[in-house]
């Protein structure tokens, strides 16, 4: 097949890759990134190719292989280098430090903004927190799902504006 056979019939198939792309993607940009990926993976491959096989089938896997291999970049690009004497490659998500005190402070906060709250939206905010669905919550209190999810909503409202005078205080 000669260069401008395949080059055509690259074009002729990219139609029906773009699908599959987006199947492995789920967004239309990263998508075109793939599919434009493989094309030229594929052209720049050509001499690769067995001529009389089925090229569908040989673009479809070279976009699969990409994406795979794109998406294992991503996953390490979490990875730094330490730089220091000892070298060791470490996980940056992983890897955090706190500060206990501060985390207790606000948690005593979050519970006493919490307390604060009028039974009629803190029972349902409650309830919501520990796994409740919505229509569960309407059931067990005897009220309108819209009610539930308008009670939750208050709560949310009132617990932000709460903690946020707290977070200027400080």
């Amino acid at each position: 097949m000669t260069t401008l056979e395949f080059s055509y019939s690259l074009n002729n198939l990219s139609s029906s890759l773009k699908p599959f792309a987006m199947k492995l993607t789920r967004d239309i940009d990263d998508a075109n990134d793939l599919l434009q990926d493989t094309m030229v993976k594929a052209f720049t491959n050509r001499d690769k190719f067995a001529e009389g096989t089925n090229l569908k089938a040989w673009l479809y896997t070279i976009m699969k292989n990409t994406f795979i291999t794109n998406y294992q970049k991503m996953v390490r690009r979490g990875t730094f280098v330490d730089t220091t004497d000892n070298l060791h490659y470490i996980n940056s998500s992983n890897i955090q430090i706190e500060n206990g005190v501060f985390g207790n402070l606000a948690i005593d906060d979050i519970y006493e903004s919490i307390e604060k709250l009028d039974d009629v939206f803190k029972t349902p905010f409650l309830m919501h927190y520990r796994g409740f669905k919505y229509h569960e919550i309407a059931e067990k209190l005897q009220i309108p799902i819209g009610t539930v999810k308008n009670r939750i909503h208050i709560a949310r409202k009132q617990l932000k504006e709460d903690l946020m005078v707290y977070k200027h205080k400080n």
